[in-house]
């Protein structure tokens, strides 16, 4: 998977709009493939199409991220200024996420769940609280 530098860099390559020369979270692939670019977690795997990386998606004007973000057109509306935010770089790590609860938290900054984890202390306690409870879901203690 693409992790920084190159491919999909809202600031640098076309804008942040996504072309059919390259795909979202890979690495730059031929311009005569069509369609949009593809985002994948770089935890859970989910692969969705992906039209923008960077803080002011294109169709929507008046709305600014507060992280640079992975967008696609919400295919659910037929308004085209109206997008879904698929994922992002954990700020520590730089591994591409999606916003899934189980991938990734934003508190200021986007943070992938292992990192999280690993500086638990970092955070406010109610953050502490909500990542002990993932915790203890994912590992269910046995009861026998």
């Amino acid at each position: 998977a693409w992790e920084g530098g190159g491919g999909c860099d809202g600031d640098s390559q076309n804008g942040g709009v996504v072309g059919p020369q390259m795909k979202c979270g890979e690495e730059q692939v031929p311009k005569s493939e069509p369609g949009p670019g593809v985002f994948e977690c770089s935890l859970c795997g989910l692969r969705a199409p992906c039209n923008y990386y960077g803080q002011k998606p294109p169709n929507a004007r008046s709305i600014v991220l507060l992280e640079k973000c992975y967008t696609m057109n919400d295919p659910f509306v037929s308004q085209k200024d109206r997008v879904l935010i698929i994922g992002s770089h954990c700020s520590l790590c730089n591994k591409i996420v999606c916003v899934g609860q189980e991938c990734s938290l934003f508190y200021t900054k986007r943070f992938c769940i292992p990192c999280a984890k690993k500086y638990i202390e970092q955070f406010p306690e109610e953050i502490q609280l909500d990542l002990r409870k993932k915790k203890q879901q994912q590992n269910p203690q046995s009861s026998s």
